[in-house]
């Protein structure tokens, strides 16, 4: 095996615990496992997160619909994204609670509503300041409401908006959106008392209590990764993930040699080079050449050159000082010793975010479950 992702099912109940612990009883966990997890396996972490006990999932299409319901046919699932025709008909034959908008979408939900095993439930959509699915006239929304509850194929579940800069503490537009939805969830409620309200996602559950109302939507934190991106045990937090693989090859280069296209780098004097079997095919990317560290050996070594399709390079420095062998693991992402390497580390040198860092794990590396399942 080339490379493999490991993930900690255990580190995963124990952030769940953590949320629950945030948003305190009465409150509807829904975790995202859309992008398969984030990276980090949609069947192992929904089957895990199942057995734990969540009240839905949440997905993003039609097509993780389907796989959600495959994990557990009891957990509801709600789609969050746009639906063309055909993906809704998927959708709507997977049993998945649907996201709306607008009153034409509403119109074809219901001429399908036959292939449905009984009323299909819809969580109206307020933009509160995303500014990119939703709403935004909180007129057009309470006539939407009314327009599904009179409907005998269609049930009104939930009202919800998705919050632009929850993840900047600093920054207060998350109460002018949540004052907005508020009001707008206020006047549903006047006219359809029993709908459900949701807005929160992993940034919003640790920073504003008000935000939790009905459910919640956590995503990053499950997988221990911090929403504001610092280190996630500052929130209690277990990063779920391991990036590994195995050294393929060892040599000795002299002064001058250089490693990889572009020979962006050259040995200043003897040096002892891995080639590790991993590159940007596999999701390592490559703007980490020159800059990224591994841990091998519980020792933080750094990238040498041009991260390819296939190879990585390591710098083990003079000759005979690593005592390294083929074989030996090679840590990417996560922890050995008394070393780690976080997936917010890794974001931080590619001026990106946690979340892209998973979600860009290739297909070719195996997520393997790790911690009792």
């Amino acid at each position: 095996m080339r490379a493999v992702a490991r993930v900690d099912l255990d580190a995963l109940r124990r952030n769940l615990e953590v949320v629950r612990g945030a948003v305190g009883d009465g409150v509807g966990i829904c975790p995202v496992i859309k992008a398969d997890a984030y990276g980090h396996g949609m069947w192992l972490c929904g089957s895990a997160l199942a057995e734990a006990g969540v009240d839905r999932f949440c997905v993003a299409t039609a097509d993780e619909a389907v796989a959600a319901r495959e994990i557990s046919s009891e957990i509801p699932v709600v789609v969050l994204g746009a639906l063309t025709g055909p993906e809704l008909e998927v959708a709507i034959g997977s049993g998945a609670e649907l996201p709306v908008w607008e009153e034409g979408f509403v119109d074809r939900v219901e001429r399908l509503a036959e292939r449905a095993s009984g009323p299909i439930k819809l969580h109206l959509k307020y933009d509160s300041g995303m500014g990119r699915l939703g709403c935004r006239d909180p007129e057009r929304i309470l006539r939407m409401a009314d327009r599904i509850a009179a409907s005998d194929d269609l049930e009104l579940e939930a009202v919800w908006t998705h919050f632009a800069t929850a993840d900047d503490r600093s920054d207060p537009f998350l109460d002018e959106q949540l004052e907005a939805f508020l009001g707008v969830v206020e006047a549903v409620r006047t006219e359809h008392p029993e709908t459900l309200a949701h807005a929160a996602n992993s940034a919003a559950v640790f920073r504003e209590a008000s935000t939790h109302l009905d459910l919640v939507r956590p995503g990053v934190a499950l997988y221990g990764m911090d929403p504001f991106g610092r280190d996630p045990s500052d929130l209690g937090l277990e990063p779920v993930l391991s990036l590994v693989s195995w050294v393929g090859s060892l040599r000795t280069l002299e002064k001058g040699d250089s490693v990889g296209y572009g020979r962006s780098w050259t040995a200043s004097g003897p040096t002892e080079v891995a080639t590790v079997p991993i590159g940007y095919g596999d999701g390592y990317r490559r703007g980490l050449s020159g800059k990224a560290p591994v841990l091998v050996g519980g020792r933080r070594l750094p990238v040498a050159g041009t991260i390819s399709m296939d190879n990585v390079a390591v710098d083990l420095g003079p000759p005979g000082e690593a005592e390294v062998d083929i074989g030996d693991e090679v840590v990417l992402i996560g922890g050995e010793g008394e070393e780690r390497i976080l997936a917010e580390d890794l974001a931080r040198l590619l001026d990106t975010i946690n979340y892209e860092v998973t979600c860009g794990l290739s297909a070719r590396v195996p997520r393997e479950a790790a911690g009792s399942r």
